[in-house]
């Protein structure tokens, strides 16, 4: 494993809880030689965590569609800054680029990335681990609409174990550098993953 996503607000929420949960997880990230990939904007949790690897030594990559350069305001200090001409070519490449995925606090944006990249996992176009750092409980609302969506016969339990979740970054990322696939089966999971 060399690098993780990270997905995070442009906004840092109301909480500093969120920020330090932030930093101690790109501190996290440094400490485990593992690289950062990111929308890479210098703003809200997406330029906390930057900063914070970024001072600790570790590598930043970032990606942006040109379009979201003046509202996103890209960092100007990253490892490595690549401009996408759209969104989806954004997600594909941020997930080409990484091993593994993390969701922090966020807005619809964080959650589109971490639903996409959910959906890729359960229809087998990758089988990276995907985790949500559940900062002061910001997910557990999400988690109980995961349960309620699979007690209702939508999403099947073996779909529900690909998230993994934690309130401690060290944790988190224990969690994820030993994940495990699932075994696949099952109408989502015949197709052949993308090389």
């Amino acid at each position: 494993m060399q690098r993780i996503c990270v997905y995070a607000g442009s906004n840092k929420g109301t909480r500093e809880k969120y920020q330090a949960a932030t930093r101690a997880l790109g501190q996290e990230l440094v400490k485990r030689n593992l690289g950062l990939v990111y929308g890479a904007a210098q703003v809200g949790l997406m330029g906390v965590i930057a900063d914070t690897v970024l001072a600790a030594g570790g590598e930043a990559i970032g990606v942006m569609p040109r379009a979201l350069f003046s509202r996103e305001v890209a960092h100007p200090g990253l490892s490595k800054l690549y401009e996408t001409s759209s969104m989806h070519e954004r997600k594909a490449m941020m997930a080409q680029l990484a091993d593994g995925f993390i969701a922090l606090p966020g807005g619809f944006g964080t959650l589109d990335e971490l639903f996409e990249i959910l959906t890729w996992a359960q229809i087998g176009i990758h089988h990276k681990p995907i985790g949500l750092l559940n900062v002061a409980g910001f997910f557990d609302p999400l988690l109980a609409l995961v349960r309620h969506i699979s007690a209702e016969g939508f999403v099947s339990p073996l779909h529900t174990s690909l998230l993994l979740y934690s309130d401690n970054p060290a944790t988190l990322l224990d969690c994820i550098e030993h994940y495990t696939p699932p075994a696949r089966q099952g109408k989502w999971t015949d197709l052949p993953p993308e090389p």
